[in-house]
């Protein structure tokens, strides 16, 4: 292999298939005994742990609304190194980006800034002729000609026979195959996107028979080969300025079922500064890691285990009490649901939850200020300019906080938000620290000042 090989998988629009196609593939690349390395497009958790449930390594996101160029690549380049082939699952439509309407954060934006060849999936159940001109439509509003190839979704093996010798002469990328309709290999959702991995019965089995099936339907050679088309990503594009601490600081980060939503480059923005990472379960520790200096409360389902979380006085009392004290803490959507004095289900039921944050965390029937938003603080403390972010969650709060502005970069919509110290930052929306590296150099000096006390 050479020159840092990829695919990325996209569609038409949401709910045709990508991520099990994209989970078949890498299982079927790994059964050819070559390394390889996943990523997901846009601000999507969920994705990234399928990636990780078939490969058993971290799958990290890239997103041209977090990140520029510059940064997008440089990620590429740093995983894409270590291994023999990339794949990247694409998001919602190719082409549909911020607020639906702009380019920028789709995939077609991804693959244009990182010069990756796009495989298109396109779920055909219920059509005929009619995905010719589908397909070929696609195929023309594609300025850079970065579609290389096509796989048909839930088509049975005699339609796509009759069809197959209809679309080799009327549309000018090759088929590289099609995966049937099969109801035993679906991935159940909810309201946040897709059921996580270990809710989903026989989730390996069902991958496993995914990957089975789509190397006797697929061309996975062809595949292989237009990814060795993918330009090398050259060493000048990117950039690596990383300041180690030194000072053997530990940040704990909750994880578990109920917090699970971490982006990698998150985590990663702490590892390349030397901070090491230690692990805690508020569902079943009953305190936080003696050492640490800092804790992170990441997003996740706190609201299916809010009787779990309720019931463990111990824990919620130990973090109440560092945090009183001067423990340096971030919290994001569902981490600072569990901030809050209390919790109310969608049965209305009021579940006890920490209380640092004293006010209630209710169910609303719909996403609340969801999508994309730069965070600008009132006072200067942990940034220098703007944070990106996302918010992604049918929870509101009583008290969202005030010491910040959330800024939605489509049509520029407003409101307060976050409860912020010197020490703390908690809110609603999930931060790309990348995308402000100067948020995560303050709260490392909040973390070493913790430690000298």
């Amino acid at each position: 292999m050479k020159n840092n090989p990829r695919i990325m998988i996209a569609a038409p629009k949401s709910g045709s298939g990508k991520t099990l196609i994209t989970c078949a593939l890498l299982g079927a690349i790994k059964n050819m005994n070559l390394d390889v390395c996943s990523y997901k497009c846009g601000p999507d958790y969920i994705d990234p742990m399928f990636h990780r449930t078939v490969l058993d390594i971290p799958s990290e996101n890239l997103d041209t609304f977090f990140l520029d160029k510059i940064g997008v690549r440089e990620i590429l380049a740093d995983n894409s190194n270590k291994y023999d082939i990339s794949v990247i699952e694409g998001v919602m439509g190719l082409f549909d980006g911020l607020g639906g309407t702009r380019l920028e954060g789709s995939a077609y934006h991804l693959a244009m800034v990182t010069e990756t060849p796009i495989i298109l999936v396109v779920d055909v159940h219920g059509m005929g002729r009619s995905m010719i001109p589908l397909i070929q439509g696609f195929i023309n509003y594609d300025s850079n000609n970065l579609i290389k190839g096509v796989i048909l979704n839930r088509i049975s093996q005699g339609f796509y026979n009759t069809v197959k010798p209809m679309l080799d002469k009327e549309i000018s990328v090759p088929v590289l195959g099609y995966f049937p309709i099969n109801r035993e290999l679906t991935l159940d959702s909810r309201h946040l996107g897709l059921k996580l991995p270990g809710e989903i019965k026989d989730i390996k089995n069902k991958l496993n028979m995914s990957s089975s099936q789509l190397e006797k339907t697929v061309f996975l050679d062809k595949i292989i080969d237009i990814a060795n088309t993918a330009k090398k990503i050259s060493d000048k594009s990117v950039k690596k300025i990383y300041n180690e601490v030194g000072d053997d600081l530990v940040l704990g980060v909750a994880r578990d079922e109920a917090f699970c939503f971490y982006y990698e480059a998150n985590l990663n923005e702490f590892i390349k500064r030397g901070i090491k990472i230690k692990y805690f379960s508020p569902l079943r520790d009953k305190k936080i890691p003696s050492d640490v200096s800092g804790i992170l409360l990441g997003g996740g389902y706190p609201e299916l285990y809010a009787r779990e979380l309720s019931l463990n006085e111990d824990m919620k009392r130990d973090i109440k009490t560092l945090i009183e004290n001067g423990l340096p803490s971030l919290a994001e959507c569902g981490g600072f649901m569990y901030l809050h004095r209390e919790l109310e289900d969608d049965k209305k039921q009021l579940w006890p939850m920490v209380g640092v944050v004293d006010s209630k965390v209710f169910y609303t029937p719909k996403l609340t200020r969801f999508g994309y938003v730069e965070v600008e603080e009132k006072k200067q403390e942990f940034l220098n300019e703007k944070i990106k972010g996302h918010e992604f969650h049918y929870y509101d709060s009583e008290d969202n906080g005030d010491d910040c502005i959330a800024i939605k970069p489509v049509g520029g919509r407003k409101w307060d938000c976050i409860h912020k110290t010197e020490k703390s930052f908690w809110g609603f929306p999930h931060l790309y620290y990348p995308s402000s590296p100067d948020f995560v150099e303050h709260f490392i000096e909040q973390m070493k000042n913790y430690k000298e006390k």
